[in-house]
């Protein structure tokens, strides 16, 4: 299931002009998508890094890479436990681009 998701992510990330209006397609040096299983809580961490040679900020992409990622995880594990909720959505570090650096 991780697996699926996380090609899931990165794909999502190459098609974000195609699903987002007013994104325009850029021309992404990196994207990945990390999922860590926790046991204990019974949750899934997410994480997605894009990155560009540009000035422009990737960071829809990114939102966009680990929401799907969410999505497929919700699909794939539906029929046992409908239950499942999708939360807690963020950007954590943005660097570069023209508004510069910032972290959450």
């Amino acid at each position: 299931v991780l697996a699926v998701a996380r090609i899931a992510g990165i794909q999502a990330a190459k098609k974000c002009a195609d699903l987002i209006p007013l994104c325009h397609p850029l021309m992404l040096t990196k994207v990945s998508v990390e999922l860590t299983a926790n046991t204990k809580d019974s949750s899934i961490e997410i994480i997605a890094t894009t990155k560009l040679a540009g000035k422009t900020g990737v960071e829809m992409e990114a939102l966009t890479a680990a929401s799907v990622a969410a999505l497929t995880v919700y699909d794939m594990c539906k029929a046992v436990d409908r239950g499942m909720v999708i939360s807690h959505t963020q950007v954590l570090e943005k660097s570069g681009g023209k508004s510069g650096d910032w972290k959450a």
